[in-house]
């Protein structure tokens, strides 16, 4: 299989180092609603689609106000509805929190109706906290799930191939849409079936990335200590498959371009104060920049603020684009998985558009 046509190894265009793709976390910013933020969501998504960008993955959260993606999958067609040719995918699915037959139904049929476009990216975090979490799965045995996620994973591999063994428990049993309409009588199946991405913030599933021959996601954007780490480690694991000859590594990135460079350290602020409040556990809404400056944060909370923004590449389009190209060059990534978070979604469009722009990447 060649990893091109399947969409895995994306095309670099204008000075970009790498390919450049979206992370959208749907973000809700106070006095917005999520119908408000899903419909950015369109519009950042057609508006990168023109300008070249690779990909646009959605993440699965639950339980937090200010992000509205607690459903990829239904996001996902929305989106298909929508555009044309950038690739659509899960960054991601949280696999312990379902049934593998699920996903492989709920994929296949996004399959159907974007052929050829649709990425799997699974995770083995629940998204949330334990006690959503345990909701999520009807068991408080939450390590349970993690720890069996490898053999999850082979399982929702064997639905969408619709090859269990004979004699296997689930050897009559077939995710539809998929394979098995092929060998129906009459049957003609897509010849596209989504390609797996194992997604990680540590070791765990950079090496069953490599040991598989997946391609793997990392998420720089809030593990940025373990980034060089957990790649070194995915590439000295890699093992050739049918999907993949070579590694391929992207990696998140938090990043946010405006023309004025005060702006974008009000913005970021504020998008600091909404993590503040989720690890100490009250999640909301984005706060507008007006509150973030008129905040007061304690000490410990300065130190996250100033550690987690370390993190963040934001400024001035130029500023982003050095900022983007030493990241790039310092880990090595074959691609840049851009998240812009910020209380207004206009806001957040225009960034992708500016960072476009830096790169001379194509016009609609």
């Amino acid at each position: 299989m060649d990893p091109t046509d399947e969409g895995i190894r994306g095309e670099r265009h204008g000075t970009a180092p790498v390919p450049l793709s979206v992370l959208d976390l749907v973000t809700v910013g106070a006095g917005r609603t999520a119908t408000d933020a899903l419909r950015t969501s369109v519009e950042i998504a057609r508006l990168t689609e023109a300008r070249g960008y690779h990909r646009y993955w959605v993440a699965e959260h639950h339980s937090m106000p200010g992000v509205a993606s607690s459903s990829p999958a239904v996001i996902l067609a929305h989106l298909a509805a929508h555009t044309e040719r950038i690739r659509l995918g899960s960054g991601g699915v949280m696999l312990p929190n379902h049934a593998p037959l699920v996903i492989a139904e709920q994929f296949g049929t996004l399959e159907a109706m974007a052929p050829g476009r649709v990425d799997l990216g699974l995770g083995r975090a629940p998204g949330t906290d334990g006690a959503t979490a345990a909701a999520l799965r009807r068991t408080d045995r939450l390590n349970e799930g993690a720890d069996d996620f490898p053999q999850q994973l082979a399982e929702l591999t064997r639905f969408l191939d619709d090859d269990f063994p004979d004699g296997h428990p689930y050897g009559r049993i077939h995710a539809v849409p998929g394979p098995v309409q092929a060998t129906s009588p009459g049957g003609v199946q897509s010849p596209h079936r989504p390609p797996l991405w194992l997604l990680g913030s540590s070791g765990f599933s950079a090496r069953l990335a490599g040991v598989l021959g997946l391609p793997f996601a990392f998420a720089h954007h809030f593990s940025a200590q373990n980034t060089i780490p957990a790649l070194d480690l995915y590439r000295e694991s890699f093992k050739p498959s049918a999907l993949l000859d070579a590694p391929y590594a992207l990696i998140g990135v938090s990043a946010l371009a405006t023309e004025d460079e005060n702006e974008a350290r009000r913005q970021v602020l504020a998008a600091a104060l909404n993590m503040v409040r989720l690890r100490t556990g009250r999640p909301g809404l984005v706060p507008t920049p007006e509150e973030a400056e008129a905040y007061a944060f304690s000490e410990m909370e300065r130190d996250f603020v100033e550690s987690w923004n370390a993190n963040v590449i934001h400024g001035t389009p130029d500023q982003v684009r050095t900022g983007l190209d030493d990241l790039a060059k310092r880990t090595g990534a074959d691609e840049l998985m851009i998240t812009g978070n910020a209380h207004s979604g206009e806001l957040r469009l225009r960034s992708y558009e500016l960072i476009a722009d830096a790169y001379g990447l194509p016009k609609a």
